[in-house]
């Protein structure tokens, strides 16, 4: 089967390591923040973004993916969420409806936006793949939802792979992050209460993971890594998880070459 992807510019890749601290809110479900309501309040996390990559500002369409705001989407493409609502013609952010098509006016080339939160929850991080060719954060919560996973996307991030209107590399936020919540997708030895999920899109025991991909993997986890003090011993894969018996995140996946790049980043 063909899928159409899109790709991030090596520019964008390269920006990664140039990090924006904002130190400003999540606006989606934090601490005196009514989830969904799409502006931030008194209270919130750290969030960081990165640089946008090179070209011309342009209109685009966004999906709303699980538990967006309006406040995040205009984060991600550098529009105020006024303007979003006034081209929109929405009343009222806190009524997106998962999927809902929205138009972003003079779009920037879209940026991660990843809140951080204190916390000494999250002591390991967990890499996987979503053994799936196609797919984004709608569409696997959706698959998960189908197969009776509690709240649906089972993992804290999703990176895309360019199928389904998503860019390759593209970082996606799943609710359980926004929402702090134990992850669905290692359940053994703690790694749901304690591990962060990170998830590529791909079957990655059949091809090779995208460029785009490990760039952005490697990105996302050296900022969270850095932010909540979690050792390199403790980054691993899903199959290496005592008590798993999974061939996931895939014979395919670089996970030296991810390393090596992890590490140089230190």
């Amino acid at each position: 089967m063909h899928v159409k992807k899109f790709s991030i510019s090596p520019l964008t890749l390269c920006c990664y390591a140039a990090i924006t601290f904002v130190l400003t809110l999540a606006g989606c479900g934090t601490p005196g923040t009514p989830a969904g309501s799409g502006f931030p309040s008194a209270q919130g996390p750290l969030v960081i973004t990165a640089p946008g990559g090179s070209g011309l500002p342009r209109d685009v369409m966004h999906e709303v993916g699980p538990l967006e705001t309006v406040w995040r989407i205009g984060k991600m493409y550098q529009v105020s969420p006024e303007i979003i609502m006034e081209t929109n013609h929405l009343s009222d952010p806190s009524k997106l409806a998962v999927g809902q098509k929205l138009l972003i006016p003079n779009a920037r080339p879209l940026r991660p936006v990843i809140p951080l939160y204190p916390t000494k929850k999250w002591t390991h991080i967990v890499i996987h793949h979503t053994a799936t060719e196609t797919g984004s954060a709608l569409t696997i919560n959706q698959i998960h939802h189908n197969r009776n996973f509690w709240n649906g996307l089972g993992y804290h991030f999703l990176i895309d792979n360019g199928s389904v209107g998503k860019i390759n590399g593209q970082i996606e936020t799943g609710p359980r992050w926004i929402k702090q919540m134990d992850g669905a997708h290692c359940n053994a030895n703690g790694m749901n209460q304690h591990g962060i999920g990170i998830s590529l899109v791909g079957n990655f025991s059949k091809t090779k993971v995208e460029q785009e991909q490990i760039e952005s993997l490697v990105y996302l986890v050296d900022t969270l890594r850095k932010y909540y003090k979690i050792p390199m011993n403790n980054i691993v894969r899903h199959r290496d998880v005592p008590g798993k018996s999974t061939e996931c995140p895939g014979n395919y996946f670089p996970w030296e070459l991810f390393r090596q790049k992890l590490q140089s980043r230190r």
